[in-house]
């Protein structure tokens, strides 16, 4: 196959995007990737955009499946719940592999080649969104470690995001969006989950009238996904009291 420029490869990449084929979406930007120079904006976002959809369909799937599953353990009818786990662990292999791909990735080339703080958060967040993927369906000791690693990997993206960028930027609002969701629905600490939504929710809504116009938009939809969990969160909290 011929070699593609680095140009040629990301113009692949959105093409695909496009056509929606992100199998093949992510066999361009994993080369791109691997080119060895610190990725550009619009290609840490392509790169995001690809795995996020190959993963997220996955992950839709296994929900649908582990619903199905309990059905039909429900009707106790044991040879179809056989047959939903036969396929629960078809996907579950599946999205084990793409977990790993992105997180060998990201180990190996992307966080080492990192040239500033918001390249080091955005990697640092999807290492530790990945394991938490990888949290969400694995059980025992291999769901203790993912979740082991994805927090460790969160609180490295937590420290940079707290010192070097600002309050309203959309990388740092996305980071304290999916680590707060990871205190509560991996880490079972609804708490937790509500101190850091609000705090970051709090500093933005601060800063609001100093965020640069090309963020606006991303900023404060990220802000309404933290004010919806928050809401839905402490009412939960308040049912269960």
């Amino acid at each position: 196959m011929t070699e593609h420029s680095r140009e040629e490869l990301l113009y692949l990449a959105k093409l695909a995007e496009t056509a929606e084929r992100y199998d093949e979406m992510i066999e361009f930007v994993s080369k791109f990737a691997k080119m060895g120079e610190d990725l550009q904006t619009e290609e840490r976002n392509i790169l995001s955009v690809a795995y996020k959809n190959v993963v997220g369909s996955r992950r839709a799937a296994w929900r649908v499946l582990s619903s199905i599953e309990q059905k039909e353990t429900n009707k106790d009818n044991a040879q179809n719940v056989e047959r939903v786990k036969g396929y629960k662990v078809k996907v579950e292999e599946e999205l084990l592999k793409l977990c790993n791909e992105i997180l060998s990735l990201l180990d190996d080339t992307l966080i080492p080649k990192a040239g500033n703080a918001e390249a080091k958060v955005f990697y640092y967040k999807m290492k530790g969104d990945y394991f938490r993927y990888i949290s969400e369906f694995a059980s025992s000791d291999p769901k203790k470690e993912a979740a082991d690693k994805a927090l460790e990997a969160y609180k490295q993206a937590y420290e940079v995001a707290q010192s070097d960028l600002a309050a309203t930027h959309p990388i740092r609002l996305g980071l304290a969006l999916n680590f707060s969701v990871f205190y509560y629905e991996i880490m079972q600490e609804p708490q937790k989950a509500c101190e850091m939504a609000k705090s970051a929710f709090d500093e933005a809504i601060s800063q609001l009238d100093q965020v640069p116009e090309g963020d606006y938009k991303d900023a404060t939809l990220i802000m309404q996904l933290l004010r919806d969990n928050l809401t839905l969160w402490t009412s939960d909290q308040q049912e269960d009291a």
